[in-house]
């Protein structure tokens, strides 16, 4: 128990840490996209925002994603926390922003093929999809953990 006790700030200060970069580069993709779409097709600036784009998901967003995943399983385990009801609806809210983190991936990969099967404007809204996925999160983490205990 004492090896779990000094384990377990740790884990939560790389969860956390993580989950910082993970939505920063979550909030940024759709933007760039949206960048993207706009620039005229095989221009220079199209070329420029697929590399950008490639750099924001290699050396952000799927470090980010892996890290989350790593740290907060680790923390479900040291902390039990599989039986817990929150737990579960904390955890379908994080499979289902995972799953928006790779389709905007696919996105990406679309757009750099010149494939634009999405506005500017649907783009736009879809950038709130992390915002949201945020505030459900942590309310389910710190409201709904006081009314769904362990």
């Amino acid at each position: 128990m004492e090896g779990i006790a000094v384990l377990y700030p740790w884990l939560k200060v790389g969860h956390l840490v993580f989950v910082i970069f993970w939505m920063a580069g979550l909030f940024m993709l759709p933007r760039f996209y949206v960048y993207h779409q706009e620039a005229a097709e095989g221009s220079e600036e199209a070329a420029r925002w697929v590399e950008r784009e490639a750099k924001l998901r290699t050396i952000i967003l799927n470090p980010a994603i892996v890290a989350v995943w790593g740290f907060g399983l680790a923390l479900a385990f040291v902390t039990d926390a599989w039986s817990a009801p929150w737990f579960h609806l904390k955890l379908l809210l994080v499979l289902l922003l995972s799953g928006y983190h790779g389709w905007m991936i696919g996105y990406g990969k679309k757009l750099a093929r010149g494939e634009k099967r999405l506005s500017g404007k649907a783009l736009r809204l879809v950038n709130e999809v992390p915002g949201i996925a945020v505030i459900l999160i942590v309310t389910t983490v710190i409201v709904v953990r006081l009314y769904l205990p362990d």
